[in-house]
């Protein structure tokens, strides 16, 4: 059982977590959790190409140590990477200390300032020990390609359902997924892009913060004239 969708009171309850990209016009941000490996993630990345769509990719640690040329593909292609812990640790049920060790163990491979974690689990403890070197993104809208007794169909309809201006939305590049992934994102990709959406990357919310603190000064250094 998971929702389709996260809940608008859940994101007020931890607005210091990244869930979606506000003011954000025409723009959705495409997100694949797991990888990277072979049987997938280059299949992924040829899907992005044919749309000229930029996404952001949450890799384990361990896969990005056994596929380092796919590693390399995504970042050569102008994608976003981030960091999902070094072999797909939960947030709960695992001491704090570990937790981030794990983290620091990912972070060689990968380097990243994002953050997601595995399965959206997260202490209160934990994130007090990541928030200063991460922005931890989390999401509003999670396809559900990972449940192998959901339909294809439902999984696209679930994005389709749920999907909004500057909406984070959740797939996985991993073998549990590929059923419900080949049938869903060819098609969420054929679609909001007929709509007039562009598909981002996380690394433009770095470059829309700055041109929003850039146009702020400018404004100020304007009044004081």
């Amino acid at each position: 059982m998971f929702f389709s969708f996260t809940p608008r009171f859940v994101q007020e309850l931890m607005p210091q977590l990244i869930w979606r990209v506000e003011d954000c016009d025409k723009s959705i941000f495409l997100t694949f959790d797991d990888g990277p490996i072979p049987e997938v993630t280059p299949w992924v990345l040829d899907q992005l190409d044919a749309y000229n769509a930029k996404a952001s990719f949450f890799c384990v640690g361990e896969n990005v140590q056994k596929n380092p040329e796919i590693f390399q593909q995504i970042i050569s292609r102008s994608h976003t990477i981030g960091n999902h812990t070094y072999n797909h640790l939960s947030g709960w049920g695992t001491l704090t200390r570990q937790y981030v060790k794990n983290v620091n163990l990912a972070d060689r491979y990968i380097q990243s300032s994002f953050f997601r974690p595995p399965y959206g689990r997260l202490t209160p403890f934990k994130f007090r020990a990541l928030k200063n070197k991460y922005k931890i993104i989390m999401w509003d809208v999670l396809s559900g390609d990972f449940d192998p007794f959901i339909d294809p169909r439902d999984c696209y309809e679930n994005v389709l359902r749920n999907t909004r201006e500057g909406s984070i939305i959740v797939f996985h590049d991993s073998i549990k997924a590929w059923k419900n992934l080949k049938y869903t994102l060819p098609r969420i990709l054929e679609y909001y892009s007929s709509k007039g959406f562009v598909f981002k990357n996380l690394d433009s919310i770095h470059s829309e913060e700055l041109n929003q603190k850039s146009a702020s000064l400018s404004v100020n250094i304007k009044g004081t004239l």
